[in-house]
């Protein structure tokens, strides 16, 4: 988190530490309790452990160090929902997190409460700036297992044979005029190309408000001119990449990518079925025809299926620091989490503009950029060091947000990162020249 930035009010915090607690419930108000033990793949995991591990983030870094007198709410918690922090607490592989059947929800709900009244007792006073600084992180934390925690469901219903939807009417969470059966008359735009001028740019977080170690240092970077593509690439469009052969086409394949693809035998993006009644896209909403999502953008690439539609397409993927830079000026506004929708939708008329649009919201867009710290990039003291600095090899950075990200966690200078191969995400594709 930003140490340079002047940090929110005691009450802002409190305010957004309330909400963000109370979101992370109402997401899990249309799972059961089976749902929420399913782990569908070792990347995901059940909704009753992000329950409990973003309880744990705040119990283990704030509470704990700053609330005299805290009590543990269960000794074996700060190992058993420990992620990844190995300086930390040992922790149970990441693929058995399914098997953790006791402690019951109930309980994960308990604890939960426990570790919210540790929380409130300690902004009840007056709270140590770091203490602050922690609880703000934690929020993050816990906004960042609120998109984990639909992306993992998402999956979870894919695997499961009825396929059952999340939620199927709009209204459940806000969404009003979300109708469907108007999609199939949408056209997107052309796909045209805003051109900017390059050079050099100051890329980074700008100290104004929260930010992760891994956006930090502000610095320079040297771009030459380039072009970005106004709106994503659909799955109309990539529809038709996979009827051109794309997915049996090596010379536009990165050899990993090539080798990835063959090997887990990828014929379309993630979640795409295709029948004698054509392709069908399951979602959030459930399963859905491919006429009615062909405006949308194309969303569950890994990063090696986005480089090969761009080679296909005659593009690029552009770099991290070319898209910050193009999103620098522009509002956090967008299809995000907030609006209830739940997947990508198609851009409305008034998006059609000059400026490339849904910089923010829909699909969390693929860069060329490797995962790298920024030039003097520290990251914080102790535990909380691995939050993101050791993840720095052999991953891909996106940019963006998507449908399920919330909007005030989102900001120009965020970075997302997964290994190449990763299609679970909401992650799609803007195509750069």
């Amino acid at each position: 988190m930003s140490t340079t930035a002047p940090c929110p009010t005691q009450l802002e915090i409190a305010a957004r530490f309330r909400s963000a607690r109370r979101r992370t419930l109402a997401l899990c108000e249309p799972l059961t309790p089976e749902d929420m033990m399913v782990q569908s793949s070792a990347e995901a995991s059940p909704a009753k452990w992000h329950l409990a591990h973003t309880a744990w983030f705040f119990e283990s870094f704030v509470l704990g160090e700053f609330l005299p007198g805290y009590r543990l709410f269960n000794p074996d918690f700060p190992w058993l929902f420990n992620s990844y922090y190995r300086s930390f607490a040992a922790f149970p592989e990441k693929r058995l997190r399914a098997s953790f059947s006791r402690p019951g929800l109930e309980e994960v709900l308990r604890y939960r409460q426990h570790v919210d009244e540790g929380v409130e007792r300690l902004l009840a006073g007056h709270t140590h700036p770091e203490a602050l600084k922690r609880i703000e992180l934690g929020v993050h934390h816990e906004e960042q297992h609120q998109e984990l925690l639909l992306t993992d469901i998402l999956h979870a219903f894919f695997t499961n044979p009825l396929r059952p939807a999340y939620l199927r009417t709009p209204q459940n969470l806000g969404a009003p005029g979300l109708d469907f059966e108007t999609w199939e008359s949408k056209q997107p735009a052309p796909l045209g190309f805003k051109e900017f001028p390059g050079g050099l740019r100051e890329i980074g977080h700008s100290g104004e408000g929260f930010c992760f170690d891994n956006e930090l240092p502000r610095h320079r970077v040297w771009l030459e001119p380039y072009a970005l593509a106004r709106r994503l690439v659909t799955c109309g469009e990539y529809a038709a990449f996979i009827a051109d052969g794309g997915y049996s086409r090596p010379e536009l394949w990165l050899s990993a990518g090539w080798d990835t693809g063959t090997n887990c035998g990828w014929q379309a993006p993630l979640y795409w079925s295709e029948s004698d009644g054509g392709w069908s896209i399951f979602t959030l909403r459930g399963e859905l025809p491919l006429d009615r999502m062909e405006a949308a953008p194309v969303s569950h690439v890994s990063f090696y299926e986005a480089d090969a539609y761009a080679r296909w397409a005659g593009k690029r993927l552009a770099t991290e620091f070319e898209w910050e830079a193009a999103a620098q000026n522009q509002p956090i506004a967008g299809n995000l989490l907030d609006s209830g929708r739940l997947l990508p939708e198609p851009a409305a008329e008034a998006d059609q503009n000059e400026n490339p649009t849904k910089l923010f919201g829909d699909c969390w867009e693929w860069t060329a950029s490797a995962y790298l710290g920024y030039p003097g990039f520290k990251a914080l003291p102790g535990s909380l060091g691995e939050y993101n600095g050791k993840f720095m090899s052999g991953q891909m950075v996106l940019r963006g947000g998507s449908c399920v990200t919330p909007a005030a966690h989102i900001r120009p200078s965020y970075r997302n990162f997964f290994v190449p191969e990763t299609r679970w995400q909401f992650s799609g594709i803007r195509l750069a020249s």
